[in-house]
């Protein structure tokens, strides 16, 4: 490294699909940042941007004023994502200071590359899930339909597929921050689309899929956390979905009526718990023990077939008639009464099972989205 490249300031930028950062100020290798709030709204956790200049560099990122975000407590025990080509997402050395300039999250990386990316968690682009969709549109038996638009004009897509009566609804990020979902969408897209796949095979015959890759494409644009266009948690909107404030649930909740619901998982990711979970959909005014049991010995399932997923850790269930019917999960159980649940994976790692190199990541969430569907079929039978 020359004198001189020690002196050059690095370059931080986020003006991009998913791109969220403010820059402070820098001096050399060193930044001083902050994450931009989700639009009209006091939501902000989610941060991803690229350095530039930064070869060879011992860099120090600080990202400042964390102790206000969404989720302060997800900071604890968290490491930033890193990539040098956008394919491979890495940890980097992360430490969280409380007490430091309103909750300060310190990032040291030394890249090989010329530039560098990070994120909360391994992005998912809106153009990589255009080509999802273009090439699971184009598989055998894959049927495409846009529900509806959200308000910045953005398609809410549907993949459908199967021939069976069971009707499954797969939906994942009504919270965009939560990339991880779509990673597992892909995932379970994979193998339902998997001409030799076993599993596959026969869920297709049982069930008829269909599958939201991204409830929120707005907000993953805008490189929010857990809005959309105008800051409304789209998680808080199905008990009366409106075409001004929350039209992706409203058509995605037509598109249901017109289907019914049997079985139903809602794909999100959780900032706090280094855990895979599921909430269930306890305390909804129509819960009958036969619907409980359904989603008790699905996860009992789950859990003996993959060490990724546990049962201990999680949230409260509701009380008995205490339910949010403004939440997917309750409301999908209640209006139809499906079997349907939250599946919330880690922005941190699974300590269960804890990944040194790359913690929770999407090849572990596409992984589990295996694990889930082939224990969809056990559970059918």
């Amino acid at each position: 490294m020359t004198p001189e490249s020690k002196r050059t300031a690095i370059t931080v930028d986020a003006g991009f699909d998913s791109g969220n950062i403010e820059v402070l100020g820098v001096d050399g290798a060193t930044a001083r940042l902050a994450i931009r709030r989700d639009t009209s709204s006091e939501f902000f956790q989610w941060f991803h941007f690229r350095v530039s200049g930064c070869a060879g560099r011992a860099l120090e990122l600080r990202i400042t004023g964390l102790a206000s975000a969404a989720y302060p407590d997800g900071w604890v025990g968290y490491r930033a994502c890193v990539s040098e080509d956008r394919d491979i997402w890495t940890r980097a050395e992360t430490r969280y200071e409380a007490a430091v300039d309103g909750g300060t999250m310190t990032i040291r990386y030394t890249p090989e590359a010329a530039t560098c990316w990070f994120a909360y968690f391994a992005p998912y682009s809106m153009e990589r899930h255009h080509d999802l969709v273009a090439e699971m549109a184009a598989s055998d038996g894959v049927t495409h339909r846009v529900l509806g638009t959200s308000l910045d004009g953005q398609p809410i897509d549907c993949l459908s597929v199967g021939e069976g009566e069971t009707q499954v609804w797969l939906i994942a990020r009504q919270h965009p921050g939560e990339s991880m979902a779509e990673w597992w969408v892909e995932g379970a897209l994979d193998m339902l689309t998997d001409p030799a796949d076993p599993h596959a095979r026969a869920l297709r015959k049982r069930c008829r899929f269909h599958v939201v890759p991204n409830c929120n494409p707005d907000g993953s644009r805008r490189g929010h956390l857990r809005t959309n266009a105008v800051g409304v948690n789209l998680n808080r909107e199905w008990h009366e979905p409106s075409a001004e404030r929350s039209p992706e649930v409203l058509a995605i909740r037509n598109a249901m009526d017109e289907t019914g619901v049997h079985f139903a998982m809602d794909v999100h990711g959780d900032e706090a718990i280094p855990a895979v979970f599921f909430a269930g959909f306890e305390g909804i005014p129509g819960w009958t023990e036969p619907q409980g049991e359904g989603y008790r010995r699905y996860r009992a399932i789950l859990e003996r077939r993959t060490p990724d997923f546990q049962t201990r850790r999680g949230y409260p269930a509701a009380r008995p008639g205490k339910a949010n019917l403004s939440m997917a999960t309750n409301q999908i159980a209640q209006r139809f009464g499906a079997v349907s649940m939250t599946l919330e994976m880690p922005f941190k790692d699974n300590d269960d099972l804890p990944d040194p190199v790359q913690g929770w990541s999407p090849e572990r969430s596409k992984l589990l989205a295996r694990e889930c569907l082939a224990s969809l079929l056990e559970w059918l039978s």
